[in-house]
């Protein structure tokens, strides 16, 4: 796991610009504690912050190999599963390696296949390769997602990194967000390719973006696609089985300490389970943390969206796998800190609005570090098998718009309440939402002959997998790189993702409760209680003393009218919520304190231009 970041110019001589590259580089340097490298060569720059994680000392980057035709140099961010079995197929067509890490596969793998190594990798990656044979560079991204990459175009070439802020750090790019960029920002629906950065572009998941004299070329290499399922329920069950121990086992290699990430839901709890009976059979047990919340297990008190307490559960699954588990306890001064909140932001480049959750996370992977380097997450299995509440919601899966959106509106309240009333009428974000919307269902395939229902679901589905998961991707790979640990996502792996979504949701839930085929598929490795749990989304704090917190930092905001946050935020509207004498709200006041508090923040450390203008 590293990050990546580079610049091509086809004007000019780049191994003159090294002070340039450098500081885009080192943007870079908490995704890569462990080691650097730059290279340059004629229009070409590449730069690299490593996290070593598989062959310690020989994975140093950019990595060049040298033909008669001229150089190929490879920046590379992530891991490649079956990096083995491909390195095999390669010395076997003549291929001589002379580290054992998985970028010099990936690195020959393009030298043998070209782009076409992208439908041969199973893992997350990010990675650029300049090829020096044809002046072109080549940047390709995993099919789901995982692993972040950003490019912008420039009158003769292009910038790119792992990140925004690295892109960021070159005079080429300018930090203005226009009012697209904000509608994006504060709607949560995910736009492929959309960066919210002005001139900037995601690599989206699935893509291979080729770059040269005539411009970026976009091609798709993998995509959500409809086919029939023909396995019975048996067959199914120990089908998804089947792939999550290959999947599992793959994901355990490393060179470095790993663990797992354990809420107690059936997700984490799962994978946990499967990882510690494999690691067992050599005599290993598996490290699991979790995070939870001073006084929150003595004292929680149920909800619309969390009817249990997550502690309970996961002590269940560390005493029956037997791991190694430890409890990270954080309190509502941690929580509300505004070095924290100015960290996850910095992580994220942007204010996301997830608040307390968004902090809590940093916070958790930051104590993480200290013990391990990688760590297992259950991340994504609801939106694989389906364990969100909108998919049981009939006014979300009736209505014609994002189906967490409805959840939100009523689970959470709107935290755009608190953005100035001319701003709210000139984003128009119902009408980018419902653009947003039709242009995400029209290309989800119908089988012949699948009924309404089905096709409906197959919908939420698609809409999940190909939007909302990337928002909690993302979330989950800035937080963790911003502390150098690694974050490995099982339940993301292509073919698991395939093979479940094809399967009819009369299959996914065949006894009306979320994620049955997970259930089952990992029954033997569950205790009872986290068998019958029902879903409990990430923690958030019920600690009363995080809304105070968050109105005094409210209410020094307001003592500085001169913020340019207040060109975005309603002052008044701000000012009653932080002097309200009544608790504030978990779902909604307190939700439009974080949203003001974070802006203000963003605007500190970006000092970004913003462009309100019609356009």
């Amino acid at each position: 796991m590293c990050g990546i970041t580079g610049w091509v110019s086809f004007d000019r001589e780049l191994r003159t610009e090294a002070a340039t590259l450098d500081a885009m580089t080192e943007t870079m340097a908490c995704r890569g504690p462990d080691d650097r490298g730059v290279w340059a060569q004629g229009p070409a720059a590449l730069g690299h912050r490593r996290l070593a994680i598989i062959d310690l000392p020989g994975g140093h980057q950019p990595m060049t190999a040298d033909t008669a035709d001229g150089t190929v140099a490879l920046v590379y961010s992530g891991e490649t599963y079956n990096f083995t079995e491909l390195r095999r197929q390669l010395a076997d067509r003549g291929h001589r390696f002379t580290t054992d890490s998985d970028t010099e596969v990936v690195l020959r793998g393009y030298l043998e296949w070209g782009d076409a190594v992208a439908e041969r990798l199973n893992g997350m990656y990010a990675f650029a390769i300049w090829d020096g044979r044809r002046d072109r560079l080549v940047m390709i991204r995993d099919r789901m997602g995982i692993k972040p990459f950003y490019y912008h175009p420039t009158s003769d070439g292009v910038l790119f990194g792992s990140e925004p802020k690295a892109i960021l750090a070159n005079p080429l790019a300018r930090a203005r967000v226009t009012l697209d960029g904000l509608r994006e920002l504060f709607t949560m629906i995910k736009t492929p390719q959309h960066a919210i950065w002005d001139g900037m572009f995601e690599v989206e998941p699935g893509t291979v973006v080729t770059v040269d004299r005539a411009g970026p070329r976009r091609r798709t290499y993998w995509q959500l696609e409809t086919r029939p399922h023909t396995d019975d329920r048996e067959t199914t069950v120990a089908t998804v089985r089947t792939l999550l121990d290959d999947i599992v086992r793959r994901q355990l290699v490393a060179d470095v300490p790993r663990c797992t990430l354990l809420s107690g839901g059936l997700d984490s709890s799962a994978m946990t389970a499967i990882a510690a009976r494999q690691l067992g059979e050599h005599g290993e047990k598996v490290r699991s943390f979790a995070v939870d919340f001073v006084g929150q297990s003595e004292n929680f008190v149920a909800d619309q969206l969390r009817g249990t307490p997550d502690t309970p559960y996961v002590h269940d699954v560390a005493h029956a796998s037997g791991t190694d588990h430890q409890d990270i306890v954080l309190d509502a001064q941690a929580l509300a800190d505004l070095d924290v909140r100015a960290k996850t932001i910095r992580a994220r480049d942007l204010p996301m609005g997830f608040g307390d959750m968004d902090s809590s996370l940093y916070l958790l992977f930051r104590a993480i570090r200290d013990q391990s380097t990688v760590a297992l997450s259950g991340e994504s299995a609801d939106e694989v098998f389906g364990g969100y509440q909108q998919f049981f919601d009939e006014e979300a899966r009736r209505a014609a718009t994002f189906p967490w959106l409805v959840r939100f509106g009523r689970d959470f309240g709107d935290d755009s309440d608190v953005l100035r009333t001319d701003l709210t009428e000139a984003l128009d974000t119902p009408s980018y939402i419902a653009d947003g919307y039709r242009t995400a269902v029209a290309g989800v395939q119908r089988l012949d002959g699948e009924s309404d229902f089905e096709y409906g679901m197959r919908r939420i589905c698609h809409l999940h997998l190909t939007r909302f998961v990337r928002i909690l991707l993302d979330r989950k790979d800035r937080a963790s790189m911003a502390v150098g640990l690694e974050v490995r996502v099982p339940f993301c792996d292509h073919r698991l993702v395939e093979y479940v979504y094809n399967t009819p949701w009369s299959l996914k839930s065949y006894d009306g409760r979320e994620k049955t085929l997970l259930r089952e598929a990992t029954a033997d490795v569950l205790p009872k209680s986290v068998y019958d749990r029902v879903k409990s989304p990430y923690p958030s704090t019920q600690d009363p003393k995080y809304a105070v917190a968050l109105q005094d930092h409210a209410k020094d905001l307001l003592a500085r009218p001169s913020h340019p946050v207040f060109d975005l935020v309603d002052r008044e509207r701000l000012r009653r919520v932080a002097h309200s004498d009544a608790p504030i709200s978990t779902q909604a006041g307190r939700r439009g304190l974080e949203r003001a508090l974070d802006l203000a923040l963003w605007l500190d450390l970006y000092k970004p231009e913003i462009s309100l203008a019609r356009g």
